[in-house]
């Protein structure tokens, strides 16, 4: 009979990794087709971000049904520091009518001279390319190398908004590849140092390309299915949480599996084995993270609705190929994938002295102290968010400065009295003459001209008598939509209303969303841990860690980087992926506590030998996830920038300060009272304090 089972174990040993293997292949192949078209259907439009309530969003659907669609609308600049010549002025002239030579023009461009007389502004608008986004990105490009060829001393620009538009799509499609190469050669880096392995630092970067891969298969499918907001800011934080989430899993997987290899003679034997000691947390702190970022999905705002999702997605991703693809990779290579520290069945890991062992006595010798002092050092840091600039403006969004910005702050020194970025408003037809005339009476307008008329509507182009972006112009904008516009029944749009109306839904979800992210996590952590302190604890040691988080940018974005504004999502994107991660690894700690505490353990013993088990894979993870997030410090986008920054400063707060001190220095404090209402609170220690068993740290800690 023992024979007859024997060869079964070994039957189900070859069979079962073989079977994951092929499976994932025929996911692989199928995920194919789709996952390429991704990148093709993603939207980076600030109207695109906006809700289908903002009355931003009214004017852009008013626009595309106008006759001609959307209009493509740009600024021509020409300027000479020393005053424009007269051979400018025939040079400009010139090119200007090639242009319109070459393109239907909604009208012929008129010269506008500045004061100074150092600069020609040219309005240039068509409806020629219509909604096609490359093709109105394709005549901006044209009418740029039509006036790249001036004199010495005479610059040419291209901007308005869809040089703006231009610019910004450009940026967007060249941070797919950088960004993945780069998550890819930073998780390598960091998993060869931790590994020390030819060979084992590959499988698990594997795995997660695989995870990658699928996911951005499944986004598609949300997208064609469900009408989901695909940003390439989305499409960036799916993949660094693929890469992080993901290395995260892989390195508590393979910990467990090496020890369990020194244990149990077949690599089957042991990875089931692996797999039923760490795969409930796991399983827990991904359905936490899963939880979190779902609760995007009350957000208002497009942009931020569609990356709960997409970073569900991601997380999923990840967690079924590191429970399912990894470790039959790791079985069909037996023991030799470890190479050259190949853990031999029956042996013991060497003993070494634990930094997490040091870190842990300290915290436990003087537990209030070590608590008062490190909430005081995060409510320190916190306070650097009253450095924090207002909203970022469009001009200053972009790390490397485009044409079009260059282009919008020659026009805003050369013409201070005028906007040199329209200000859409469309009204009902049969009100456009009366609208025209109050608009024209209306404080901060400058002039309005009627545009294109149909279905109802009429478009009127408002310039204000400020700069774009600024306060001045802000307050035209309000009361246009307070005054004229909205009594008529009209809306009020383009790139300054579309900027006022995220800033106003970013608020409105941050009151929902932070409530419900809150909320699904305290669920999650009180069912697992059976507890209300714990959870509570946990929770509030996250969000002391995003504040805290939050303040350091605060005091490097605009003193050390020379950002000048802060994206209004920020705050609430940075508050939901700190407070989902950091408890992902609350939870690894946490359980733990609560294992050995069961066990009978006194608390204090308790504590510490939980954050001698898992402090060495807790910190190599934190490491590995910040660096991942940190890769978007060194994208060309502002929002990404900030926002990468906080959470890897974040998840380094949370790993080597509040994870390792504060958590654990406050379950000391609490002692049992931590897990009430637990039995754990109430049950004294059932035996006496037992030594640790040998625990092996990640090489890279040693």
């Amino acid at each position: 009979m023992g024979a007859v089972q024997e060869e079964q174990r070994t039957r189900r040993g070859r069979l079962v990794p073989w079977t994951l293997l092929a499976m994932w292949l025929v996911v692989l192949v199928l995920a194919s087709p789709l996952a390429g078209k991704l990148s093709g259907v993603q939207q980076n439009r600030n109207v695109d971000y906006l809700p289908a309530s903002a009355d931003s969003t009214q004017v852009a659907k008013v626009q595309d049904r106008l006759p001609g669609g959307e209009s493509t609308d740009m600024v021509v600049v020409y300027h000479r520091d020393g005053g424009l010549t007269e051979a400018d002025r025939r040079t400009a002239a010139g090119q200007i009518d090639e242009i319109a030579a070459a393109h239907k023009l909604s009208a012929q461009p008129r010269a506008v001279p500045s004061k100074d007389g150092t600069t020609l502004m040219y309005p240039v608008s068509s409806t020629e390319p219509g909604q096609d986004k490359e093709a109105k990105n394709a005549l901006v490009d044209d009418v740029r190398e039509t006036v790249r060829g001036t004199e010495d001393g005479l610059t040419a620009e291209v901007g308005g908004r869809a040089g703006v538009q231009a610019d910004s799509g450009k940026v967007f499609e060249s941070l797919d590849g950088p960004l993945l190469y780069t998550t890819v050669a930073v998780v390598a880096v960091l998993l060869v140092l931790i590994y020390r392995s030819p060979l084992l630092w590959l499988v698990p970067l594997l795995t997660a390309g695989a995870a990658n891969f699928t996911a951005m298969a499944v986004a598609y499918g949300l997208h064609a299915w469900f009408d989901t907001t695909v940003t390439g800011a989305n499409n960036g934080m799916m993949t660094i949480l693929v890469f992080g989430a993901g290395t995260d899993y892989a390195l508590l997987l393979v910990s467990r599996y090496r020890e369990e290899l020194r244990r149990v003679e077949r690599p089957y034997d042991a990875m089931r084995a692996a797999l039923r000691g760490c795969g409930p947390a796991v399983l827990a702190s991904s359905g936490t993270v899963a939880a979190g970022l779902l609760c995007l999905l009350a957000a208002d705002l497009n942009s931020t609705r569609g990356m709960g999702p997409f970073g569900t997605v991601g997380v999923l991703s990840a967690l079924l190929a590191m429970m399912t693809l990894l470790p039959a990779l790791l079985v069909l290579l037996g023991r030799r994938v470890f190479w050259p520290l190949v853990p031999v069945f029956g042996s013991e890991p060497k003993q070494r002295r634990s930094v997490f062992a040091a870190m842990g006595s300290s915290a436990g010798r003087r537990p209030v102290t070590v608590l008062l002092t490190g909430a005081a050092v995060l409510g320190a840091l916190a306070l650097g968010t009253l450095n924090l600039q207002g909203s970022l403006k469009n001009e200053n969004s972009f790390i490397d400065t485009p044409e079009s910005i260059t282009a919008a702050r020659t026009l805003a020194t050369a013409y201070p009295e005028l906007s040199s970025q329209p200000i859409d408003v469309v009204v009902p037809a049969d009100q456009a003459g009366q609208a025209l005339e109050r608009i024209r009476g209306t404080e901060g307008v400058a002039a309005a001209e009627p545009r294109r008329s149909g279905t109802g509507w009429t478009e009127i182009a408002v310039t204000a008598d400020a700069p774009p972006e600024s306060a001045g112009e802000t307050a035209t904008i309000h009361a246009l939509r307070s005054g004229p516009v909205g009594k008529l029944g009209g809306h009020v749009g383009g790139p300054s209303a579309q900027l006022i109306d995220l800033k106003d839904a970013n608020a409105g979800d941050r009151d929902v969303v932070v409530p419900l992210v809150l909320g699904s996590v305290l669920i999650v952590l009180i069912v697992l841990l059976r507890s209300l302190v714990a959870p509570l604890l946990l929770v509030g040691a996250v969000v002391a860690v995003w504040g805290a988080a939050l303040g350091i940018g605060g005091l490097v974005f605009e003193p050390v980087l020379g950002i000048e504004g802060n994206d209004p999502a920020l705050p609430l994107l940075s508050f939901v992926f700190l407070v989902a991660l950091g408890v992902d690894y609350g939870i690894f700690l946490m359980h733990r506590m609560r294992e050995e505490s069961l066990s009978g353990l006194a608390p204090e013993a308790a504590a510490l030998r939980a954050l001698r088990a898992t402090g060495g894979v807790i910190a190599s993870a934190g490491l590995v996830l910040a660096a991942t997030f940190s890769v978007l410090a060194g994208m060309p986008l502002v929002m990404l920038v900030e926002l990468g920054f906080v959470i890897a400063v974040g998840v380094l707060l949370d790993t080597f300060l509040v994870r390792t001190y504060l958590v654990t220095s406050a379950s000391v404090a609490l002692g049992r009272k931590v897990w009430w209402p637990g039995p754990l609170s109430k049950e004294p220690p059932a035996r006496e304090d037992r030594p640790a068993p040998p625990v092996q740290e990640p090489a890279a800690l040693r």
